[in-house]
């Protein structure tokens, strides 16, 4: 820091700044600081900065499953959020979630030196009595149901799919066909309780379940299942609608004419299906947003806010939805 002083021709202390990117300091400076680093090859010592201010600038992410849309897109949005605070992520990716790996991520994550951890459930783990997390550590949790023991973000899950499945009626369909999630996941679980209860609410009959892993093979399979009086499905994913939609044309039936379909999520390619897709929209970035929010505020207030926050979804109609077939 001293050799950039001297070759910019300022104060260590401006160094610092610089260093920081604390405000205060002349354009011109900055550029002149930032030049001698380069020249030097300075890079400012983060561990020794964190020893003296006590805080890493960083927070740790665990995540249980890498290859859902909703989980990578909300891995996305907590970076983007975390990075406009200034704060870098590590990401540790748990393959078996038991309590042995839950605590060995925290564990790694604590030997990393990381301020706070956001973590991304989506699968029933922190309702068993077998799993916890370590006390004392500054925690936001994502899509889970223990809202009563830590801080946790969610979008609405039983809002957007009551919104899917009453619009459906509302075209004429006597009854909406349900492609779930697998039923361990809190999001599934979450969508086919409103998916059942704004069924029976309007005194219709329910089908049965169909069943998908989020992947659009699973809703290609599901499709192929679909009895012909079927008119309105409602997909719990968007990936599953897309292998959906491609049964559905395979088999000859036309969507919406002959079949109407929703799904969840509104991920970018869904406004380029065949047709269009009517969907609910989930805002990732809110949720990362609530959720840097939420573990900065424990960082720096060192108390938790227990309970659930719920992040608004609203339904995106496109072509895929039309009125029932007369006949339907």
């Amino acid at each position: 820091m001293a050799d950039v002083a001297r070759l910019a021709g300022v104060s260590s202390q401006t160094v610092s700044r610089v260093s920081n990117g604390s405000p205060g300091v002349v354009e011109e400076t900055r550029t002149r600081v930032l030049a001698a680093m380069r020249e030097l090859g300075y890079r400012p010592n983060s561990a020794a900065r964190a020893l003296k201010h006590g805080e890493f600038r960083t927070l740790g992410v665990i995540l249980f499953n890498l290859s859902t849309t909703g989980n990578v897109r909300t891995l996305e949005a907590i970076a983007d959020s975390a990075a406009r605070e200034g704060y870098a992520i590590t990401l540790m990716p748990v393959a078996v979630p038991t309590q042995t790996d839950v605590r060995g991520a925290f564990t790694r994550l604590g030997e990393l030196a990381v301020d706070g951890i956001i973590v991304i459930m989506e699968v029933h783990l922190l309702d068993a009595s077998t799993i916890s997390l370590p006390p004392h550590v500054q925690v936001v949790v994502v899509d889970s149901d223990a809202g009563d023991r830590y801080t946790v973000v969610d979008t609405d899950q039983r809002g957007g799919a009551r919104a899917a499945v009453e619009h459906l009626l509302g075209l004429g369909h006597r009854t909406v066909w349900h492609l779930a999630g697998p039923p361990d996941s809190f999001a599934a679980q979450r969508r086919t309780e409103a998916w059942l209860t704004a069924l029976r609410e309007a005194g219709r009959t329910v089908p049965p379940l169909l069943f998908g892993d989020w992947s659009a093979e699973s809703g290609y399979k599901a499709g192929k299942l679909v009895p012909d009086d079927c008119t309105a499905v409602f997909a719990a994913n968007d990936q599953m609608a897309l292998g959906l939609l491609r049964a559905l044309h395979e088999r000859g039936r036309r969507v919406p004419q002959d079949i109407s379909v929703v799904g969840f999520d509104d991920i970018p390619e869904s406004a380029s299906f065949i047709p269009p897709l009517t969907t609910v929209h989930q805002d990732f970035a809110e949720v990362g947003r609530r959720c840097v929010d939420g573990v900065l505020r424990q960082i720096r207030d060192q108390s938790a806010e227990r309970g659930t926050a719920l992040v608004p979804t609203r339904l995106v109609r496109r072509d895929s939805t039309g009125p029932a077939p007369s006949d339907g």
